[in-house]
């Protein structure tokens, strides 16, 4: 939020100190601007409750830490909301099942509090470190926008978005001779995507079909198979589909659907290796949108529909590796995943994959080498794969978009 202490005018600084943060005197304000010795009695106690929100959010930091580090989630329950406590699990388990051993809060910078009775939101950037299971650790720094609730009269937290992670930078364009003959010639390069990528042009619907890959359970990770819009030249991004992830040996898979900034969240639609999946995210008006999955091995369907704001510039078709909270997931071992059907309508205009030109994208690790590539656009115009090769991947170092908590 950007500052709004400006030198204005008495009435003017009044209605903008209002605009932004806890109620103002006006009157008040004027008699003291007169000189008068009156003084705004609101102030103390709201310096008070925005401090009481910073240490409900540095205590329940300090709680998920713990929590991780020593396997009891119990001390993440007194901070949070009950459904943010479910997420806070789910986002320990998932770390947990990427390789991470243990994880620290390095810092945390307010940028913003703003608080009102019953409400409270609250910006951050944090540093956190991840120990891995080969004893690797990195650090990583994202901004954290939250929102509270007061509950019996202590603040819990609701929501935790991270938006400065959430938003995937677009691949810097270049020609790669590293990858192999099968893929595009001219490719960008990501540290979590591999797919396609179309833009120049309004995109109002997308769609992709593709098989469930079945993916193997001794090597810890996930992958997330996806269709959506924006994302490459703006922060916004509507996206559905599939997820894959391996832990304990056991592999889980799941659909899901995702509106940056917010957080992804799973659907009720039941999806299994080698299940092929088409999904299809359309916009009917400004901001109203349908995502239609469909698991054609089974003939079950989820549809829905939202709002949500979109700049409609580009629309994709990818592998990921996803992140989870605190970091990016390893890339599992899926072998070769299979696209067909996909398309896009671009300015009024419903068109194939192969002629909207689309830009092929190479997932690399932290050495340059190619994690997952994709093929050339196959005869139909419509139809690619993406392979994962047996490089190595790098432990948490992406700014995945894709996350939980």
């Amino acid at each position: 939020m950007k500052s709004c202490l400006k030198p204005l005018a008495a009435l003017a600084l009044a209605l903008t100190l209002s605009a932004c943060g806890p109620a103002v005197d006006v009157g008040g304000l004027a008699r003291a601007l007169a000189g008068s010795p009156a003084a705004t009695p609101t102030a103390p106690a709201a310096a008070a409750e925005q401090d009481a929100v910073k240490q409900v959010i540095e205590s329940a930091n300090q709680a998920q830490a713990r929590a991780f580090n020593s396997g009891d989630p119990a001390a993440m329950k007194a901070n949070a909301t009950d459904s943010f406590y479910t997420q806070l699990l789910q986002t320990n388990r998932e770390l947990a099942g990427s390789g991470v051993t243990r994880i620290e809060l390095v810092s945390t910078d307010f940028q913003n509090v703003s608080v009102n009775s019953t409400t409270a939101t609250a910006t951050t950037l944090e540093t956190w470190r991840s120990t891995y299971t080969d004893g690797s650790t990195d650090e990583q720094s994202a901004r954290n926008d939250y929102t509270l609730v007061r509950q019996g009269g202590a603040w819990k937290i609701q929501t935790d978005d991270q938006p400065a992670a959430a938003a995937q930078p677009a691949p810097t364009t270049r020609t790669d001779t590293g990858v192999p003959a099968a893929a595009a010639t001219s490719s960008s390069t990501s540290s979590n995507w591999s797919g396609y990528s179309a833009t120049g042009g309004k995109y109002t619907s997308v769609t992709g079909t593709w098989t469930v890959p079945t993916v193997t359970a001794a090597i810890p990770g996930a992958d997330a198979t996806w269709v959506g819009i924006g994302g490459i030249d703006a922060s916004d991004l509507i996206q559905a589909g599939t997820q894959a992830t391996v832990s304990g040996g056991e592999v889980a898979y799941e659909a899901w659907i995702e509106m940056l900034p917010a957080s992804s969240r799973p659907v009720s639609l039941s999806v299994s290796a080698g299940d092929s999946v088409t999904v299809t995210i359309t916009q009917k008006a400004a901001v109203d949108w349908t995502i239609q999955m469909r698991n054609n091995t089974t003939g079950q369907a989820y549809n829905t529909s939202v709002k949500y704001t979109s700049s409609s510039s580009s629309a994709e078709w990818v592998q990921e590796a996803p992140s989870a909270g605190r970091g990016m997931i390893p890339l599992d071992d899926f072998g070769t995943l299979r696209f067909s059907g996909a398309s896009a309508v671009r300015d009024g205009q419903s068109l194939a994959l192969k002629a909207l030109n689309p830009q092929a994208i190479t997932m690399i690790n932290g050495a340059r080498q190619p994690l997952a590539q994709p093929s050339v656009i196959g005869a139909d115009g419509s139809s690619f794969s993406v392979t994962r090769t047996q490089a190595q991947g790098t432990s948490g170092g992406g700014t995945g978009r894709r996350r939980r908590g």
